[in-house]
C-alpha cells in the first residue's frame, strides 16, 4: 500500500507525485523522491523496481521478509533491511523495513510495523538545510528512529528485571522466578538479533569507504552507531544480570531443599529412638528384668520420651526445626 511519493529540491517540499511521475523528477538535477510503502505486493514493487531501477535480488530479499538486518551495496544504490522491535501485550513484536536507497531516491517499505513514519517526514522536512543533504539523510533519519525505538523496549527490560530480583528471596516463588528469568531471556535475543547485525553492518556507512552519496552524512550514521553500541551493551549487562539471577534462583531452592531435607533427618532420628527402644522391649523374652517389673511399662516410655525430647531440644537449637 502507497503511503506517501513526494518530491524534494534542494531540502524542500516540491509536490507529491504520481508513481508515473517518478521517473521524471528523479532525473532532475539537486532532486530526490521520497516514496513510503506499507506491506507491499508484489506488482507494487515491481512497478517500483521499473521506475528506480532496483536490483532484481533486493527486490525478491524485500518481499520475502524476515531478513537478517544488513547493509548492501548494488552499483550506486544501497539496499538496507533493519528489524523493528515493538512491546505488544508484553510480547516483543518484530517487523522490518527494507530500504532502497540511491543518489535520487529513497524508498522504505514496511512490513508487520505497527507505528509508522510520518513523524520522521514531518522532522525532516522541518530541517531543510539536513534534507538538502539529500537521500543519505533520509536513510538516516529513518534508521535513527527505529534504533530509537529500541531504548523503551530496553528500558522495560530492565524493570522487568529488577521486578525479579526484587522476588528471588521471597520463599516459594523460585519456580515463577525462573519461568519469568527465561522468559526475559528470550526477548533479550530477540531484540539482540535486531541490534548486533546492524551493528556490524552500519560500519559500512561511515569511516570508510562509503557510498558518494553517504559521504556528507558519515557523522550522522556513526550517531546512529554510537546508539546501537550503547543498547549492545545494555543487552550485555541484562544477560550476564539474568545469569547471575538464575543461579541465584537454584541456590534458593537448593538451600530451601537443604532445609526440608534437614527437617526430615531430624524428625527421623527422633522416631528412630521410639523405634529402637520399643524394638528392644517388645521382644517378650521370658527373662528380660523389666518384664516383671511393676513400674517397667512407665520406665520405658519415660526413657523414650526424655531421650526423645533431648533429641528435638538439640535439633531445635541447632535450627534443623
Amino acid at each position: 500500500m502507497l503511503i506517501n511519493c513526494v518530491a524534494y529540491q534542494e531540502g524542500k517540499k516540491l509536490s507529491d507525485i504520481s508513481v508515473e511521475a517518478i521517473s521524471d523528477y528523479v532525473q532532475k538535477p539537486d532532486c530526490f523522491v521520497w516514496v513510503a510503502l506499507k506491506d507491499a505486493q508484489p506488482d507494487e514493487l515491481a512497478i517500483m523496481q521499473h521506475e528506480f531501477g532496483l536490483h532484481e535480488l533486493a527486490v525478491e530479499d524485500a518481499l520475502r521478509g524476515h531478513q537478517r538486518p544488513k547493509i548492501e551495496e548494488y552499483g550506486d544504490s544501497l539496499f538496507v533491511v533493519v528489524q523493528t522491535v515493538e512491546s505488544e501485550g508484553g510480547e516483543l513484536g518484530v517487523g522490518q523495513v527494507a530500504m532502497f536507497v540511491g543518489e535520487n531516491y529513497v524508498l522504505s517499505v514496511r512490513n508487520n510495523v505497527m507505528r509508522g513514519f510520518l513523524g520522521v517526514r514531518a522532522r525532516a522536512e522541518r530541517e531543510p538545510h539536513l534534507l538538502a543533504k539529500g537521500s543519505s539523510f533520509v536513510l538516516y533519519a529513518l534508521m535513527d528512529a527505529v534504533v530509537d525505538r529500541y531504548f523503551p523496549v530496553v528500558d522495560a527490560l530492565e524493570t522487568e528485571l529488577e521486578t525479579i530480583e526484587d522476588r528471588i528471596f521471597i520463599r516459594g516463588s523460585q519456580r515463577a522466578n525462573i519461568e519469568r528469568l527465561y522468559d526475559l531471556k528470550r526477548k533479550v535475543l530477540v531484540l539482540r538479533h535486531a541490534v548486533t547485525p546492524l551493528l556490524d553492518a552500519i560500519g559500512k556507512l561511515h569511516g570508510g569507504r562509503v557510498p558518494s552519496f553517504c559521504s556528507d552524512t558519515q557523522e550522522y550514521f556513526r550517531d546512529v552507531h554510537d546508539h546501537l553500541q550503547r543498547i549492545n551493551g545494555s543487552l550485555d549487562t541484562i544477560r550476564d544480570t539474568i545469569g547471575t539471577a538464575i543461579q541465584v534462583n537454584l541456590s534458593m531452592v537448593a538451600i530451601d531443599d537443604g532445609e526440608v531435607n534437614k527437617r526430615l533427618a531430624a524428625w527421623a532420628a527422633i522416631f528412630a529412638v521410639f523405634t529402637a527402644f520399643a524394638g528392644v522391649w517388645g521382644m517378650n523374652f521370658e527373662f528380660m528384668p523389666e518384664l516383671k517389673w511393676h513400674f517397667g511399662y512407665v520406665s520405658a516410655l519415660t526413657v523414650m520420651v526424655s531421650v526423645c525430647g533431648y533429641l528435638y531440644y538439640r535439633f531445635r537449637k541447632s535450627g534443623w526445626l
